[in-house]
């Protein structure tokens, strides 16, 4: 029965989805709003509830391998998985301003983790501390910030004027689309854990590799949904911003909970992390992240996996 539920979650997820970015990019139309703010504002935090609630209640339990391996592994799918595929249907278009700032700030957060998780400024034993948390916490309030100032520098949706009747009605599908996309997710997370369980893999593994798929799955969907609309700016806005919402504020907020050891989360994870977050930068320099990037990024997703694989033999 376990096949059959993630089957129906996942036909949940991909029909949510829909209805968040059209109600996203009706919002972004009524208050000329960029499709990347929109997409790392909007629709990159919304999708990373089930993230939020998942890293939350491993917190809750001590579960330091939950909590982090989430977070690491739905990084690591986001750009290398989700951004791989939806270039490969859509090339995605990388603007001067993303080049500029968002793309190097997740860079900077994502190296930052590391070196907070490895303790490199203070010493002491391996983890995420309150303190650190507070930090991501302050970055995550300056990402939020930043992006709804620099606004105006982003290219503008469209000039089509939304009525307030459409903008209710734009409203409703985004939080009807977030609501389901969190519930079937959290329903798909939980058939995958027993499924692993019955597997016989550990927990870490779980964490970084199925459970941060399954959480990331709103996020899939959105940008999959979102490139088949050729609306691609909104898509790399939900994957970093979703990307630094991970990071910074669901770190944040787990490790207030209770400090974050996750032992089972090696150094290799947290750099293939940040090989993640600086590909699209590399690979986009010219101003597109084409087919031929998707590919390797999905190539580089697969090789990771792989490893992971590897480990459990």
């Amino acid at each position: 029965m376990e096949y059959i539920y993630l089957l129906l979650c996942l036909g949940a997820i991909v029909f949510s989805a829909d209805w968040l970015v059209a109600g996203a990019v009706t919002i972004a139309k009524r208050f000329k709003i960029s499709d990347f703010v929109i997409g790392a504002v909007i629709v990159g935090v919304g999708t990373s509830f089930p993230e939020l609630v998942v890293s939350s209640i491993g917190a809750f339990e001590g579960n330091s391998d939950i909590a982090l391996g989430n977070v690491i592994g739905s990084n690591i799918f986001n750009v290398l998985g989700i951004l791989g595929l939806t270039a490969m249907i859509m090339p995605v278009a990388v603007s001067r301003e993303n080049k500029r700032f968002d793309l190097p700030f997740c860079i900077g957060v994502s190296v930052l983790t590391l070196l907070l998780a490895f303790n490199f400024f203070t010493g002491g034993t391996v983890g995420i501390s309150r303190i650190d948390g507070l930090i991501l916490l302050a970055l995550f309030a300056y990402f939020m910030y930043n992006s709804l100032k620099s606004n105006k520098k982003q290219e503008v949706v469209s000039d089509e004027v939304i009525t307030n009747k459409q903008l209710v009605f734009g409203i409703g599908k985004v939080v009807l689309g977030l609501s389901v996309l969190i519930i079937a997710s959290r329903f798909f997370l939980d058939n995958a854990i027993a499924i692993a369980k019955a597997w016989g893999v550990n927990e870490a593994f779980i964490a970084i590799t199925l459970v941060a798929c399954g959480t990331s799955l709103p996020e899939l969907a959105a940008s999959l949904v979102a490139a088949a609309k050729k609306n691609t700016q909104l898509a790399l806005g939900n994957v970093i911003g979703s990307n630094i919402f991970n990071l910074s504020l669901i770190l944040g907020v787990a490790s207030q909970i209770t400090p974050l050891t996750g032992s089972g989360i090696t150094a290799i994870d947290y750099a293939v992390m940040i090989f993640a977050a600086a590909a699209p930068l590399i690979l986009g320099f010219k101003g597109k992240l084409n087919r031929w990037a998707g590919a390797l990024l999905l190539l580089c997703f697969v090789a990771y996996n792989a490893y992971l694989l590897s480990t459990q033999m």
